[in-house]
């Protein structure tokens, strides 16, 4: 009833504006010699399939329908439903709910030493396809990921459980596996790369709807999304939740992506959907058939991007890229080819290095053993170096690598020495005590930072005690007396700042520390 009263107005207010548009003279209802000549022109008018001639063409490059599209590949997409464990929220800290003014929490029992932790049962789903006639089937990893108990459902309404053959959660790809055979299946089109504007056809599951389409066109590719190893080609045709998984289509029926995420403020599709290109789909999937896992190449470098404050700092041309390393792991492939904290990666065999995201994604697609050629500028030089690629250790496995403690001073050690103030930051040389105060390893060298003026430019970057000053000016500083040097040289050079290396609890981090007036 609401939307007819809502249409009623609507149409109440249409009629109004009419009639005010002709009391102003903008409309001129015709008069009746011109309504002859339209009931004239109305008669000419037949239907297509008598007049011979389609009356309304589309545009070059539009096709008249998807419908033949849909139809040849719609059989190959599949439901996935998936029955889940996972952990059970705890009650405690429970947010408010609406009705209430405060929150409330659940008593809860406290659990064992050997007690299991709870667990509780859960449900979801999403879309996916075969891609060959014995029952291999691609999907998200997220679809399946926690998955007990996986059910796929073909459009003639078959219901057929599945397995997982395979996961690789860096992006976001799985495959699933149904007995039988003679399946329809799809092919994924890794030559001819899609056009930004080219249409798009995309299958899918949204809401546990079961099969719908929806077209669109691509809207950009290569986009960077956070993932380190996909660029994702965007689209415009709607995707849901649900649709993960699912395949998008050229319009020949050729698989050119899989439809991963959604950018939305309401969690529904405004036109702004991703999908994993097909190359890497299918580079993904086929290895994933052969052995059920991802082997990555893997250089043991902890990297960032060449930001324009880095290369005014270093006096770089603002046309340099690459990729700035902080560190490197010890004993890692980079660290034992000479690789150094400070280095800028400007090329990876022979080929240009954009930013830290491409340097990661080209070493990631190297097998282990490879050799890998980069070309690195140190201290102003190109310095060649070959690096033999190891294998990428496991999400969980760099976490524990990267998740130590180390850093904060410890109450009640000895004390610091005061040390010299430079730029707003008091330094001084490595010490035993200083190690020992600030749990710096033994690895660690450089100049220990004690103190920062308060109110100072290098307070509101972040500087703390305890921070080591690794490089300035991308040289190794141990000494007062070369920061010093470090800092001079750069202020003679007119650059507004100095960048330095620091060594922080989280890791080695660049930092660039502006330059105040001259130094008395």
């Amino acid at each position: 009833m609401l939307k007819r009263k809502e249409f009623i107005l609507g149409a109440a207010v249409g009629l109004t504006f009419a009639a005010a548009a002709t009391a102003g003279g903008i409309i001129d209802w015709p008069a009746a010699g011109a309504q002859e000549q339209r009931a004239e022109l109305r008669a000419g008018l037949v239907p297509a399939s008598t007049a011979g001639a389609v009356l309304f063409q589309p545009p070059p490059g539009a096709p008249n329908s998807f419908a033949d599209i849909i139809e040849q590949v719609s059989p190959a997409v599949v439901q996935i439903d998936v029955r889940t464990r996972v952990p059970r929220p705890s009650m405690r800290g429970f947010p408010n709910i609406p009705g209430l003014p405060f929150p409330f929490s659940v008593p809860q029992q406290p659990r064992g030493e050997n007690e299991e932790e709870p667990m509780m049962e859960g449900a979801g789903s999403g879309s996916g396809f075969f891609i060959s006639a014995d029952g291999y089937i691609v999907t998200n990893n997220h679809v399946v990921e926690n998955a007990s108990e996986i059910t796929v459902k073909l459009t003639d309404d078959r219901e057929l459980t599945a397995r997982i053959v395979g996961r690789d959660e860096l992006t976001d790809l799985a495959v699933l596996k149904v007995d039988g055979g003679t399946f329809p299946f799809v092919q994924f089109e890794t030559q001819a790369q899609p056009r930004v504007g080219d249409w798009v056809v995309a299958l899918g599951n949204p809401f546990g709807l079961g099969g719908s389409a929806t077209a669109g066109i691509v809207s950009a590719r290569g986009r960077d999304i956070g993932d380190q190893y996909v660029d994702f080609i965007q689209i415009d045709a709607p995707i849901n939740r649900g649709n993960s998984g699912g395949p998008t289509f050229d319009i020949y029926g050729r698989v050119i992506g899989v439809n991963t995420a959604i950018f939305s403020p309401t969690g529904v599709s405004v036109g702004i959907g991703f999908a994993i290109p097909a190359d890497v789909a299918q580079r993904v999937t086929q290895q994933l058939m052969q052995g059920g896992s991802i082997q990555r190449g893997y250089l043991g470098v902890e990297i960032g991007t060449l930001t324009s404050d880095y290369r005014e700092a270093l006096g770089l041309a603002d046309d340099v890229q690459g990729a700035y390393v902080n560190s490197t792991t010890p004993g890692g492939p980079a660290d034992q080819a000479g690789v150094q904290a400070g280095d800028i990666v400007v090329e990876l065999n022979g080929q240009p290095v954009r930013n830290n995201t491409d340097l990661t994604r080209r070493v990631g697609q190297a097998a282990p053993g490879d050799t890998l050629r980069l070309t690195v500028l140190r201290e102003g030089r190109r310095v060649q170096l070959s690096v033999r690629s190891g294998v990428r250790p496991s999400a969980a496995e760099l976490n524990a690598q990267s998740g130590d403690d180390e850093g904060a001073p410890r109450p009640g050690q000895p004390e610091t020495p005061a040390g010299t103030a430079i730029e707003g930051l008091t330094v001084a040389p490595m010490t035993g005590a200083l190690r020992e105060r600030h749990s710096i390893p033994s690895g660690v060298n450089g100049l220990v930072i004690t103190g920062v003026a308060s109110g100072s430019t290098a307070a509101t970057r972040g500087f703390a005690p305890g921070m080591v000053i690794v490089q300035a000016d991308g040289r190794a500083v141990s000494t007062v007396a070369e920061f010093r040097q470090a800092v001079q040289r750069v202020r003679e050079s007119g650059r507004p700042g100095v960048l330095l290396l620091v060594r922080t609890p989280q890791g080695n981090r660049p930092v660039v520390l502006e330059l105040g007036g001259d130094e008395e």
